[in-house]
């Protein structure tokens, strides 16, 4: 594998899927084209593993959540294979600033220029080179001893983001999944020199 990437997404759950769904919509953009995308798909700590959604927009009322964390990642394979998923590795540290960031996971080490962080909000969190960022989270209860990374409007600092419950919000799956979709049309808006950028397909083309 190419360890050399544009954007490598941590988190294989909803936002981080979300996420990596809309950048790889984006394929066929001038300016997405040759952009390199990962995900680390590791999902053993995900929030879904135990649930069952009734309540969510699109989603068939039963469905569980262990069964749409498997469904999200063939999903990505099959409409975007070009988007590359790394499962079974751990992230263990970042090093580096924009655009020239190094990631250290258990296994292996990358090279990226930005970097989306979407692990979930457990106090467990301990990628190097970002627990400096580790606040309280702010709508979580203050018994659940829930963080998030401090950040404005998802980013944590220049070329890193956060998103879903570790951005700060609460954890509900359509807020997690819009959050993961908001920073990818924020980057996919980065690439394009900063004209706002949307990504749909649609019936009439």
């Amino acid at each position: 594998m190419n360890n050399q990437f544009d954007v490598l997404i941590i988190g294989g759950g909803v936002s981080g899927i979300s996420c990596a769904l809309v950048l790889g919509s984006a394929k066929n953009k001038p300016f997405a084209s040759e952009k390199k995308i990962g995900i680390f798909t590791h999902q053993k700590s995900s929030a879904l593993q135990e649930a069952v959604f009734n309540n969510a927009y699109g989603i068939t009322p039963g469905k569980l959540g262990a069964e749409l964390l498997l469904e999200s990642k063939t999903h990505l394979t099959t409409m975007y294979p070009h988007v590359v998923q790394i499962s079974d590795e751990k992230v263990l540290k970042i090093e580096g600033e924009y655009p020239n960031f190094i990631v250290v996971s258990n296994k292996n080490t990358y090279s990226t220029q930005s970097i989306i962080v979407g692990i979930g909000s457990a106090n467990t969190f301990n990628i190097g080179g970002l627990t400096q960022f580790v606040e309280p989270h702010q709508k979580a209860l203050a018994e659940k001893q829930r963080i998030q990374l401090k950040n404005t409007d998802h980013k944590v600092i220049e070329g890193v983001y956060v998103i879903g419950t570790l951005a700060g919000c609460r954890s509900q799956l359509t807020i997690a999944a819009g959050s993961g979709a908001a920073v990818a049309t924020d980057l996919l808006t980065l690439w394009n020199e900063g004209v706002p950028v949307q990504v749909h397909d649609s019936t009439k083309k």
